[in-house]
């Protein structure tokens, strides 16, 4: 069940339908505010470092866009979200072509690899963070496997080259983490940073409730009178 009449709002600065879904799920209602920064990576830089960074940029760069916008009256925080898969030291972003997520498919099988997302909230007083680190294991694929899962055109935008909520799940042997981490947005972590923001989903969801029950009651006295 979705809560998402009485859910609490945020900005979303990612225009991901997997990061919107999931934070439904945890009764946040997200106002997409997209953005474009610059996802290269610099010369030696951590990958945690470099994803912690994107994350914060992203969530920054959409602050701005709201702060700068005057029709918006809306003192929300603003949440951005990157996720890198790392394999052997190295990392893997969204493929440039389909030859290149084969390359990339071929890279994962049979091994375990990193799926590191971190989480970025930014308010008109507080920047925060958090990072989820989770270890994927691939069976073995066969080249046959890999050309069906690409033509389905689902590795197309994805770190990795990978959905691990759609059809890749049947290539997961075991994962060791967050779920919805390798999704795209580690939920546990998502909550503790909005808590520090001020915003509690869990209480939303038991207000809006006891405001339905009530709602209910009302409408039978009204009924039965």
């Amino acid at each position: 069940m979705h809560y998402t009449s009485g859910a609490a709002q945020i900005i979303l600065a990612s225009a991901s339908p997997r990061r919107r879904e999931l934070l439904q799920q945890i009764c946040i209602k997200a106002i997409v505010q997209p953005v474009d920064i610059d996802e290269s990576q610099k010369q030696d830089e951590p990958v945690n470092d470099y994803v912690e960074r994107l994350a914060m940029e992203k969530a920054q760069r959409g602050f701005d866009i709201i702060s700068n916008d005057i029709n918006n009256d809306k003192n929300l925080p603003v949440l951005g979200s990157d996720t890198i898969v790392e394999i052997d030291g190295q990392v893997l972003g969204k493929p440039e072509n389909r030859q290149h997520a084969k390359k990339m498919l071929m890279q994962l099988s049979g091994k375990n690899h990193e799926v590191h997302t971190s989480v970025a909230i930014v308010t008109h007083d507080k920047s925060v963070m958090m990072t989820s680190s989770s270890q994927v294991e691939f069976k073995t694929l066969g080249t046959q496997e890999i050309d069906s899962y690409l033509a389905s055109g689902e590795a197309d935008d994805k770190a990795g080259a990978y959905a691990i909520q759609g059809i890749a799940a049947q290539f997961v042997k075991n994962i060791n983490g967050s779920f919805s981490g390798v999704m795209g947005l580690p939920l546990y972590e998502t909550v503790e940073l909005l808590k520090q923001c001020g915003v509690t989903p869990l209480e939303k969801i038991i207000e809006q409730t006891i405001d339905q029950t009530i709602d209910q009651t009302i409408d039978q006295t009204i009924d039965q009178a």
